[in-house]
């Protein structure tokens, strides 16, 4: 497992980072998630994401026990703060100083732990001013509650704005966690140069665009039983948008791609968005412990310029990368 720094710390997060978004606590059972982290474990990964939203809750609690008995040091443990949880009340959400500080120690009660190394705010909060939740990360940190602080799906504006305090605050704010991958490019032409700028990484979500990267969906066939864009409780809903018959012939033509450099196309998928310098980690997730290893074998690849040339001819024409596609809520969620 290859490790890169995370924006301008001195913090280093392993190439691949275990997700548990959609699957603990919802889509697989605890014994099968435990085994999932500990495969995690064994093929270096180092590096655990999660967020307070996901099962509502639960998957903090299932990644905590999971984690157990681990040397708490060789491990970096990240969470997040913005959407609904608990009832859903009116301060249940959003990134007002009472949400953060209450959110925080919710999350480490769950996570079994003293602190998270990184703290993310899941999206951009239009209704609460932008000092008041940098202020309460700043808390947060000096609190030794969390070591860094970072964002999720955030503009290259806010980034921007974002920094400017945390410096200000005498905090670090280092990383954002966008979708990326072959088809969703949108960080491209703004985030990245903005990023790069201010010394901040991309931890990227999605790297195989929810499955489709995978060659598994085929155009003008019905989807696969049992896989995600079946499973309405399992995320069906975020992979519609690929599941177009342009889309899945485009993907065929990766397949003689990966084969010419050994990889899977899933493997090719990951280390694609590993070929970008401003990001430091690929987010993965995992429902059978012997995904992960396939996974992992994609960190350290080293794709040419002819196969970055050949992904393009194959896909690059359909791939979206308005920046404007990056958005949060404008008003919070309940």
């Amino acid at each position: 497992m290859e490790h890169r720094y995370l924006g301008h710390s001195g913090l280093k997060i392993s190439e691949i980072t275990y997700g548990n978004w959609i699957t603990h606590g919802s889509q697989v059972e605890n014994d099968v998630a435990t085994q999932c982290v500990h495969a995690a474990l064994d093929a270096g990964i180092t590096t655990f994401d999660t967020a307070d939203v996901y099962a509502n809750t639960v998957a903090e609690q299932v990644l905590g026990d999971a984690l157990a008995g681990q040397r708490r040091e060789s491990l970096e443990i990240f969470t997040k703060v913005y959407f609904p949880t608990g009832p859903k009340g009116p301060n249940d959400t959003g990134l007002s100083r009472k949400h953060i500080m209450e959110s925080i120690d919710g999350s480490l009660k769950r996570l079994g732990t003293d602190y998270v190394d990184l703290y993310q705010a899941h999206r951009f909060d239009h209704e609460t001013p932008l000092e008041e939740t940098m202020q309460a990360f700043a808390d947060v940190v000096r609190q030794g509650k969390a070591l860094y602080i970072g964002v999720s799906e955030w503009t290259a504006e806010q980034l921007r704005a974002g920094h400017a305090l945390a410096k200000e605050l005498g905090i670090q704010l280092i990383s954002n966690q966008p979708q990326y991958n072959m088809l969703w490019r949108v960080i491209e032409p703004e985030v990245v140069p903005t990023a790069e700028e201010l010394g901040i990484s991309q931890i990227v979500w999605s790297p195989i665009a929810q499955g489709v990267l995978t060659g598994k969906y085929r155009a003008g066939q019905p989807v696969p039983e049992g896989s995600r864009a079946s499973d309405v409780d399992g995320g069906a809903q975020f992979i519609q948008k690929y599941l177009d018959d342009e889309i899945l012939a485009a993907v065929e033509k990766l397949e003689p791609v990966a084969k010419d450099n050994g990889l899977t196309q899933a493997q090719l998928a990951v280390a694609w968005v590993l070929q970008n310098q401003n990001v430091a980690s690929a987010l993965v997730g995992a429902s059978r412990p012997e995904q992960i290893q396939s996974n992992v074998d994609a960190a350290g690849v080293t794709l040419d310029s002819s196969t970055m040339e050949a992904i393009d001819a194959a896909v690059g024409h359909l791939a979206k990368d308005d920046p404007a596609l990056t958005v949060s809520p404008e008003t919070r969620l309940t």
